[in-house]
C-alpha cells in the first residue's frame, strides 16, 4: 500500500500554529454526544481469562529460610474506585481510610519454607484488604497493614508459625506511604500515626471570600504539567489535615505505643543503622499549585530517639525553578550509609543544577561521619550527573554511579571514600542503551541493621542481568572479583525457557534462587545447584487461562528502510493454518536512541510464558489475530534533536513491521490496526494523520496536542518556545484534518499521568469531528492513566474488539 510520510499541505506558519492551537472552531452541529451506555462485555472466552486468578507475589525473607506468597485480588469492582478521594498535591487519598486511594490488592498470605516446601497460612481475617508486607530485618516477623472502611490498622505475624494479631489499635497515616517501618532492633516499628487530637475535617465554605488568584514577577520557573495539584485555600488546608503525623514507636511484643515530637507533614522518615537518630524531613509553606509536594518547602533534621531535634542539614527553599532535565541546587539525595553506624551522605550540585552549563563536575559527594561532628566532610565529584552509591559491607568501599544525558552513557566507579584513599577504579563506561553490553545488577543483601548492601564473598561481588542478544534474552550469573575486575560467567540460562536468578543462597553452598518459565508453563521458583545443574521446585503455580496455552509466538528481526535492525515478537492463533492471511494488529510503544547501532539491538524473550491480563491487546489472539507486539519503533538521533524526525522514522518502522508479517505468509497487508497505550497512543495518532498504511487504530490514555506540554514531553528538551515548529508537527491534533481512518480515543476520566490529561483525548475527538473524521470517544468514570476496575477493563476490551472487527478483520481481504 502506499503511505505518505509527510502531510499533504504545507505547515502553517508559527502564528497560524499558535492559533491553531489554542483556538478550534467547530460548528455547532458536531458537538459530540456522550450517551451513557451500560457496560459492555467482550467475547466470553476473554471474560473467563480476565477473571481469572493472578499469580501470587513472592518475597524471600531476608535470612532465606522462608517465601512469602501474596494472594492477589482479580480485577477490583467498580465500587472499590468510587471511594472518596482527595486529589492533593500529586497525592491521591481517601480521607475515611487516611490512605491512599486505591482498590484491594492482596488478599492473604502464606509461607513457605525453602527447605522442605512445606507451607503455613498467616491467620488473618477472610478478605482482608492487606498492604505490601515488611520483614523484620532478621526475616522472623512480618509487619503488614489491613485497611478497613474507617482506618488502617498495624498487624504483625510470626514467621515460624503464622500466627498474626493487631498490634496496636491507633489508625495508621498512610497518606504518603505504609505507615511503618522497622527499627534496626527487628522488635520496634517506628509508625506515623493520625494525631488523636486532631480536629474535624475541613468543610469548603459556601460562599467563596474572593477569588483565588496567581502572580508572578521575574522568576524563571518552568515546569512540567502535574496533575492532582493542589488549586486553593481550601486544598491546602485538606492537605494540612490529611497528611499531618504523629510519630510513635509500637512494641512488637506488647503492643505499647509511644508518641514522640509534635504532630507535623513528614516526607522522609529513616532510622539510623544503629537505631540511635532518625533522618526526618518536614514538608512546610508556602505551598505551590504548580508542582508537587515533593517540590515543596522542606526542613531536613536529625533527631534523636526522643524526637528531639540534635541537628538541621538543610532548609530547602520551594524547588520550582529547577532547570528543565536539572536538579535541585543545594543539598539533595539524604540517605544514611548502610553500612555505618550513623553517617549521614548526601549530593550537591556544582553546575548549579543546570545540565546546560559547562562545568568540569556536575555533582559532589558529602557525608556527615556522626550527626555531632563539627562540620561535613567533601567524599568525591562525578564528572557527570551523581546517580547512585552501593556500598560494601566493609564500611567504606562502594560503586559509585554518575549519568551524561546528552551521551545517554553511565560510569561506574569503584571507590574507597575513606580520606586520603586511593584513586577510584572505573569498573564500567558504557551507553545506558546497550543491552548486549549490559553487565547486569549487583546482587545485594541485608545486613543487621535491615540495611541492602552489596554481597561480598571471598573478595568478589555478583551480578545477574538479562543477557541480551541477537537470540533475545538469555539471563545470566556472573563473579566479579575486586581486586582486578575480571569476570566469570557461572551460569546462563539455556534452552527453550526463561530462568534468571532472584538471590544466591547462603554463603559457599553453590545454590541460587532461580524463577524458572517456558512458553506453557507459569513462572514458579526453584532451587538450582550450579555444581551439579540439579533443581528443586519451591512453589508449584498452575496456568490461570490453559485456552491460551496453544497461542504461538516468534521472535522476529527484520530491516528498516534506512538500515536500522528491528524487532517484535509475532503472536499467531493456535489454529493458525500455514499460508492463512490473518488480520492484524501492530502494538507498539516509541524509544529515542543515539545511535542505530543501539536502536538495532534485539529485546526480549519468546521463551517466556504469556498470559495477558487487565486491557492487554493480546486478547485478540483469541479473536483471529496476528499481532506483531513491542513491534520496534526506535527513533535515532541526537537527544536534542532526535524528534525532528520522529514522523519519517515511526512510519518507517511500521511499514518494516508489517512487510515483515506479510513476508512471513502470516498478515494481510490490506487488514492492519495499530494500538497503543500513552506515548504508544500518540504513536497511532500520528501514524493514522502520516500514513495510509492502517485501517484503523485503538489509542488509549494518549496526549495529542504537544503545546498543553509546553515545557517538554518524554524525552523532547526543548521548550514549545525553542521549537515550536516541532511542537507543531508532532501534535496529532495540529494534523487531526488528516486522520481520516477510524480511530478509537479511549482515556481515564481521573488520567493523572503527567501531560496526559483527558481533555486531549476530548479535543483531538473534536476536531476529527469537526473535520468529518470518523472517531469513538470512550471516557472512562474513575479511572486513571491505567485502568483497574473490571468493568472498565471489560468494556474497553469489548470496544477494541468491536472497533477492529469492523474497520481490520471485515474489511476486503487481500488476494492470496
Amino acid at each position: 500500500m502506499d503511505h505518505r510520510t509527510f502531510s499533504r499541505v504545507q505547515p502553517l506558519g508559527l502564528f497560524s500554529a499558535i492559533v491553531f492551537a489554542v483556538v478550534v472552531v467547530v460548528p455547532a452541529f458536531s458537538c459530540p454526544v456522550l450517551s451513557a451506555e451500560a457496560y459492555r462485555l467482550p467475547p466470553e472466552n476473554i471474560v473467563h481469562m480476565v477473571d481469572a486468578p493472578p499469580l501470587p507475589y513472592v518475597s524471600v525473607d531476608p535470612s532465606q529460610r522462608n517465601l512469602l506468597l501474596m494472594e492477589r485480588a482479580s480485577l477490583p469492582p467498580l465500587s472499590d474506585m468510587v471511594q472518596p478521594m482527595w486529589r492533593l498535591a500529586g497525592y491521591r487519598v481517601n480521607p475515611a481510610t487516611n490512605g491512599r486511594h486505591a482498590p484491594r490488592s492482596i488478599l492473604g498470605l502464606r509461607l513457605r519454607s525453602l527447605a522442605d516446601g512445606s507451607e503455613t497460612p498467616v491467620g488473618i481475617p477472610e478478605n482482608s484488604n492487606v498492604g505490601y508486607p515488611s520483614w523484620s530485618p532478621d526475616g522472623s516477623r512480618i509487619a503488614f497493614t489491613l485497611t478497613t472502611d474507617t482506618g488502617i490498622e498495624l498487624w504483625g505475624a510470626e514467621a515460624s508459625s503464622g500466627k498474626a494479631r493487631r498490634l496496636v489499635s491507633s489508625r495508621l497515616n498512610g497518606a504518603m506511604g505504609s505507615g511503618f517501618q522497622w527499627m534496626p532492633d527487628g522488635n520496634t516499628l517506628l509508625c506515623r500515626f493520625v494525631p488523636d487530637d486532631r480536629g474535624k475535617e475541613p468543610l469548603p465554605a459556601r460562599v467563596p471570600s474572593g477569588p483565588n488568584t496567581r502572580e508572578t514577577s521575574g522568576r524563571v520557573a518552568p515546569v512540567r504539567t502535574y496533575q492532582d495539584l493542589l488549586k486553593n485555600p481550601f486544598d491546602e488546608a485538606r492537605f494540612d489535615w490529611v497528611m499531618t503525623t504523629h510519630l510513635g514507636y509500637v512494641d512488637f511484643e506488647n503492643g505499647s505505643r509511644k508518641l514522640i515530637g509534635k504532630p507535623a507533614i513528614y516526607g522522609t522518615v529513616d532510622p539510623s543503622p544503629d537505631g540511635s537518630f532518625l533522618l526526618l524531613s518536614r514538608i512546610v509553606g508556602p505551598y505551590s499549585y504548580l508542582v508537587t509536594a515533593r517540590s515543596f518547602p522542606e526542613i531536613v533534621t536529625i533527631h534523636d530517639l526522643s524526637g528531639k531535634v540534635v541537628r538541621e542539614i538543610a532548609s530547602l527553599p520551594l524547588r520550582d525553578e529547577v532547570a528543565i532535565g536539572g536538579v535541585p541546587v543545594g543539598r539533595r539525595r539524604f540517605s544514611w550509609q548502610p553500612n555505618a553506624k550513623a553517617t549521614l551522605t548526601w549530593v550537591e550540585a556544582l553546575d548549579d543544577g543546570n545540565p546546560k552549563n559547562k562545568v568540569s563536575h556536575r555533582d559532589g559527594l558529602w557525608r556527615l561521619l556522626d550527626p555531632t561532628s563539627k562540620s561535613p566532610e567533601f567524599v568525591l565529584a562525578t564528572e557527570h550527573r551523581y546517580s547512585g552509591t552501593s556500598w560494601l559491607g566493609d564500611g567504606s568501599r562502594a560503586l559509585v554511579a554518575e549519568y551524561d544525558r546528552d551521551r545517554r552513557w553511565t560510569r561506574t566507579w569503584l571507590a574507597d571514600l575513606r580520606v586520603n584513599s586511593p584513586e577510584p577504579r572505573l569498573v564500567w563506561d558504557r551507553s545506558s542503551q546497550d543491552r548486549y553490553g549490559d553487565p547486569g545488577q549487583p546482587i545485594t543483601t541485608r545486613n543487621k541493621a535491615g540495611r541492602r548492601i552489596l554481597l561480598v564473598q571471598n573478595g568478589s561481588i555478583f551480578l545477574k542481568g538479562r543477557g541480551a542478544s541477537a537470540e533475545g534474552d538469555r539471563p545470566f550469573l556472573d563473579r566479579m572479583v575486586l581486586e582486578t575486575l575480571m569476570t566469570k560467567r557461572l551460569w546462563r540460562c539455556a534452552g527453550e525457557n526463561y530462568e534468571s536468578v532472584v538471590d544466591l543462597l547462603s554463603t559457599g553452598s553453590g545454590s541460587v534462587l532461580t524463577r524458572y518459565e517456558t512458553p506453557d508453563e507459569p513462572a514458579n521458583y526453584y532451587v538450582r545447584n550450579l555444581e551439579d545443574g540439579s533443581r528443586r521446585r519451591l512453589t508449584d503455580f498452575v496456568d490461570p487461562a490453559p485456552e491460551f496455552a496453544s497461542v504461538k509466538k516468534e521472535l522476529v528481526t527484520y530491516d528498516r528502510g534506512d538500515g536500522v535492525k528491528l524487532s517484535a515478537t509475532l503472536y499467531v492463533p493456535g489454529d493458525h493454518q500455514k499460508g492463512r492471511r490473518l488480520p492484524l494488529l501492530v502494538w507498539a510503544y516509541p524509544r529515542e536512541f543515539n545511535s542505530a547501532k543501539t536502536a538495532s539491538q534485539v529485546s526480549g524473550s519468546p521463551y517466556r510464558f504469556t498470559r495477558p491480563r487487565g486491557s492487554s491487546h493480546l486478547f485478540f489472539l483469541t479473536q483471529g489475530y496476528a499481532i506483531m507486539d513491542g513491534a520496534s519503533m526506535p527513533v535515532v538521533g541526537s537527544p536534542e534533536k532526535a524528534n525532528d524526525t520522529f514522523v519519517s522514522q515511526i512510519v518507517s518502522s511500521a511499514q518494516a513491521a508489517i512487510e515483515k508479517a506479510v513476508d512471513m505468509g502470516v498478515a494481510d497487508g490490506n487488514r492492519v490496526g495499530v494500538g497503543g497505550h500513552s506515548y504508544g497512543a500518540f504513536m497511532t495518532a500520528n501514524l493514522l494523520a502520516h500514513c495510509d498504511l492502517f485501517r484503523a487504530g485503538v489509542a488509549r490514555s494518549g496526549a495529542y496536542n504537544r503545546t498543553l506540554t509546553p515545557f517538554g514531553f518524554q524525552n523532547e528538551r526543548r521548550t514549545f518556545w525553542e521549537a515550536p515548529q516541532i511542537y507543531f508537527s508532532l501534535s496529532p491534533f495540529m494534523h487531526a484534518d488528516k486522520i481520516n481512518e477510524p480511530v478509537l480515543l479511549v482515556h481515564g476520566e481521573i488520567d493523572n499521568n503527567s501531560g496526559t490529561f483527558p481533555i486531549q483525548s476530548e479535543r483531538l475527538y473534536h476536531a476529527i469531528k469537526g473535520h468529518g473524521g470518523h472517531a469513538r470517544l470512550v471516557m472512562l468514570p474513575f479511572e486513571s492513566h491505567g485502568y483497574r476496575s473490571r468493568e472498565s477493563i471489560l468494556h474497553v476490551l469489548a470496544e477494541s474488539v468491536d472497533w477492529f472487527d469492523r474497520h481490520v478483520k471485515n474489511a476486503a481481504v487481500s488476494p492470496q
